[in-house]
């Protein structure tokens, strides 16, 4: 047989972690590599790269004119000290500031970025709110939660007409509505900003993430400046070479959410990158915008979730351009926030192959909002479907037994010291040793080779348990179905807690028939016999996860939970006897008797 074509040459370390084993089945793991030095706050490397590569591109976007408009780390420096000298003016900052904080509203855009950087140079509190909670709905409910969580003096909206419905319903007295960045750079920066600029330390609060809730309501993590530096000091270790070259990144992650807005925007910023943003999206209108931004530029990593590489390699198969320009320089390519179905990553190789002879390595890991977010990281060896990896250099990962699983709880500078305002679900978040508990479970990939790292077991707040008494770990089995099923289905949601066997309510993709349908059940059901893994029953969903019922996040999530609560005839339905016609049965001996 041939031999598989050679991953291109890229610099990332070999497995390393020493391992602790305890009595109680407690196992201790750690990086077997230090962790290298890093700044007290993110913006003292706004401040290095300005001095070094003042005129290097920082940001771009298109402008209307398709062009793209570039702003150099000089020229962002300058900007946000001017802007940050407002937000003094306006007594945002300094030691009240958490009681007057800054809320941005709008999407990803120079503008935000600027209003962010500022905030975090004068040491200002702000958060990035998920625009969907203000534009996707038609009551807002999320939003005033969060606001009367966060209770903003001032709030950055860069297109008034768009939010002004959402505004108009939050309680507005005192608050100073900004739709103009130009309305904060009138005056310039003076000598107040160089001080407040000190006084901002590695305990400093940069932002509040307020999380998508995929398993319950937004919350908000707060996030400091230890996190931000610690973290991206971590990612470097592992992904070495972007410190030989500084990184081009092209992507479209919100930065309200903490894989684009700490992880990918701050990879740029710490290694003196060039961060193009893509205003495209992995849906059937947004993806076109995002073909045309890749193929002009020529990333050197790239990160995006599993939609986002099926649609990648789809557009592939008839798009040469794209395929010749995408894996021109790209070192190391990223998925996180699913699993990658394997037909994806088989076809994603063979596009890269064919474009420039070599396969690319792929990689992936576990993280949270509340780990800022990386903490576990494959590496050289590289990934495989449900592979997390091993803890990076400075986190100390602790598997604790919780009933038949272990759950990863995590300790280090990159770990959230709380949630805002919320002194509660701070106790319950940590345990008695001081380890963040992810909620996360994992198991050895190999039971022969720890190097060979952990493999995601699921949430454990997903599992449930049979009639029988059997337990199902949702969590892997969900992974498997919609491997399985591939474009077929979008996304499922498991039920059967306290019934006789397991069913799915699935979110269909394009135009699956049926008849397809049905065989693709059949096939699953002949690979997974077992109760605990054999679905017997599907029923299709027509009415789109609705976000305002909390059965979507902003990020495209399903939360698993609330889709059961809302579409509970829909899962009466699915153990009905006789099977109503709309419900999809695997053709099993036990389906005809029932």
């Amino acid at each position: 047989m041939p031999s598989a074509p050679e991953v291109r040459a890229v610099r990332v370390p070999e497995a390393a972690a020493v391992f602790d084993r305890r009595p109680d089945g407690t196992v201790y793991v750690k990086s077997a590599r230090p962790l290298g030095g890093y700044p007290e706050k993110i913006t003292e490397r706004l401040e290095h790269w300005a001095a070094v590569a003042p005129d290097r591109t920082f940001l771009a976007r298109r402008g209307t004119d398709g062009e793209w408009q570039r702003l150099t780390y000089g020229q962002t420096l300058a900007r946000v000290r001017r802007i940050a000298q407002a937000l003094i003016d306006r007594g945002l900052s300094g030691p009240l500031s958490q009681d007057r904080p800054i809320a941005i509203l709008s999407g990803n855009s120079l503008e935000h970025a600027l209003l962010a950087l500022a905030a975090m140079y004068a040491g200002v509190l702000y958060a990035p709110i998920a625009p969907a909670y203000s534009l996707a709905v038609k009551s807002f409910g999320t939003l005033a939660n969060i606001w009367k969580s966060f209770r903003p003096a001032l709030v950055f909206a860069d297109d008034w007409p768009r939010f002004e419905a959402a505004l108009q319903a939050m309680p507005l007295d005192g608050v100073e509505i900004v739709s103009e960045l130009a309305e904060l750079e009138k005056s310039p920066a003076t000598k107040q900003v160089d001080e407040a600029h000190a006084l901002v330390t590695a305990d400093t609060v940069a932002k509040i993430l307020f999380t998508s809730g995929s398993t319950g309501t937004p919350k908000g993590v707060v996030t400091t400046q230890r996190m931000l530096c610690s973290n991206q000091e971590m990612i470097r270790s592992c992904m070495q070479f972007l410190a030989d070259e500084p990184p081009v990144l092209c992507d479209w992650l919100p930065w309200n959410h903490t894989f684009g807005g700490s992880h990918n925007f701050g990879i740029a910023l710490y290694n003196g990158g060039t961060f193009y943003i893509d205003d495209g999206r992995p849906t059937a209108n947004g993806f076109e915008t995002t073909a045309r931004n890749l193929r002009e530029i020529a990333t050197s990593a790239y990160f995006n979730v599993p939609k986002g590489f099926e649609m990648l390699v789809e557009r592939m198969r008839t798009d040469g351009e794209l395929r010749r320009v995408f894996f021109s320089k790209v070192q190391v390519l990223f998925y996180a926030a699913a699993g990658l179905s394997q037909s994806v990553w088989d076809e994603l190789q063979e596009h890269a192959v064919a474009a420039c002879g070599k396969q690319i390595l792929m990689m992936t890991g576990l993280g949270a909002t509340e780990t800022a977010p990386a903490a576990l990281f494959t590496g050289k060896e590289g990934a495989a479907s449900g592979l997390v990896g091993l803890p990076i250099p400075g986190v100390e990962l602790k598997l604790a037994p919780v009933g038949r699983k272990l759950e990863a709880r995590i300790k280090g500078p990159l770990v959230t010291p709380g949630f805002w305002r919320n002194d509660d679900l701070t106790r319950a978040s940590f345990d008695e040793e001081g380890y963040y508990r992810m909620g996360d479970a994992l198991v050895f990939a190999d039971a022969q080779d720890d190097l060979k790292g952990f493999r995601f077991d699921g949430r454990l707040n997903e599992d449930f348990k049979l009639s029988t008494g059997t337990w199902v770990s949702a969590g892997p089995l969900r992974m498997k179905f919609l491997a399985h099923f591939g474009a077929l289905v979008h996304d499922v949601v498991l039920a059967g807690p306290d019934r006789d066997y397991v069913t799915a309510l699935i979110f269909p993709g394009g135009n699956a028939s049926t008849q397809e349908l049905r065989a693709r059940l059949n096939e699953l059901a002949t690979l997974n016999t077992g109760s605990s893994t054999l679905v017997r029953r599907m029923l299709a969903v027509t009415q789109p996860p609705s976000i305002e019922a909390g059965e979507i996040t902003d990020k495209g999530t399903l939360n698993q939970r609330n889709v059961r609560e809302h579409r509970a005839a829909l899962i009466e339905e699915l153990y009905e006897t006789p099977p109503s016609a709309r419900v999809i049965c695997a053709d099993l001996e036990s389906e005809t008797t029932s």
